[in-house]
């Protein structure tokens, strides 16, 4: 499939975010810009990577396009649209929160960093699946939720009669990654945003959630958008990279062109600060030190 001449399921055109502080309500001065006129369109089954220290805009950007931006951010240009199933364009900052509401989770859902912070701890796991499905589709009746809820389960390799039954805290830090991943996919969403989604979990573990990734994102053939100051999992996951720096995106390109040639001189710091497994090998006890 030639995901470029399908045209751009999602399109971001010069869009730029503030946040305000109590002080900024007098003064434009202490107006923070932490996305700065990024552009970038995004393609069906398309996996773009969005690169950079922490405090560069990464975060603020993939949540701009979910409008779940808190209250002292405010989306200050800029458009952002999406081609639904039907071929439609829509311009996301002109719904109505209503409709916006609809939008997420069945259109375009997200996998946030901390997967204990996104569940409500005193809900069963069967409960919050349940909610998300009846909130966005009318009519549907508890034997197919179920059945739903325990496929979405089985696509992220866990077993439905146990986690269904399950309170959050009685899940591991995997398991409760993999049940929001299910979450996510539950509605079969054309967009998939993840942030930085491996981040609080150990090495093992996080092996396994990027395997999971790119397994559902080859099977299901959902486009993704991935946060990452892990530039390893960027690599593997993405197919292409953008760099962001000081809320503005420096470099876009396909990943072997970033990873193997990249243009920019930040990109280029960025990549070369990763340690490497080749070249000599030095001992603590040889490093010149003062005396």
């Amino acid at each position: 499939m030639d995901t470029m001449n399908a045209g751009p399921v999602l399109s971001i055109k010069d869009l730029t975010v503030e946040y305000r502080t109590e002080a900024s309500q007098r003064s434009d001065a202490h107006v923070l810009r932490a996305v700065d006129g990024v552009s970038f369109e995004l393609y069906p089954h398309e996996s773009i990577a969005l690169i950079g220290e922490s405090g560069c805009g990464k975060t603020t950007l993939a949540l701009s396009i979910l409008r779940l931006l808190p209250k002292i951010a405010r989306i200050s240009g800029g458009q952002i649209e999406y081609r639904n199933r039907s071929g439609q364009l829509i311009n996301l900052r002109d719904l109505s929160e209503s409709a916006m509401r609809r939008f997420r989770w069945s259109e375009a859902a997200i996998v946030f960093q901390g997967a204990m912070n996104s569940f409500n701890p005193v809900l069963k796991i069967k409960d919050q699946m349940a909610d998300t499905i009846r909130d966005h589709q009318d009519g549907i009746g508890k034997r197919e939720i179920t059945e739903r809820a325990e496929h979405a389960l089985r696509e992220v390799d866990l077993e439905p009669g146990r986690v269904l039954r399950a309170y959050p805290h009685e899940l591991s830090g995997g398991m409760r990654q993999r049940v929001l991943i299910a979450m996510a996919i539950l509605l079969e969403p054309q967009i998939l945003i993840l942030d930085e989604p491996t981040t609080a979990l150990d090495i093992l573990t996080q092996r396994r959630i990027v395997d999971l990734i790119y397994n559902l994102h080859e099977r299901l053939d959902f486009a993704m958008i991935f946060v990452s100051h892990d530039l390893a999992v960027a690599a593997e996951l993405a197919t292409r990279v953008a760099t962001m720096y000081d809320g503005e995106m420096v470099e876009v390109g396909d990943v072997r062109d970033i990873f193997y040639r990249p243009q920019h001189p930040y990109t280029q710091k960025l990549i070369g600060s990763v340690p490497t497994l080749t070249g000599a090998a030095r001992r603590p006890d040889q490093e010149q030190r003062d005396v």
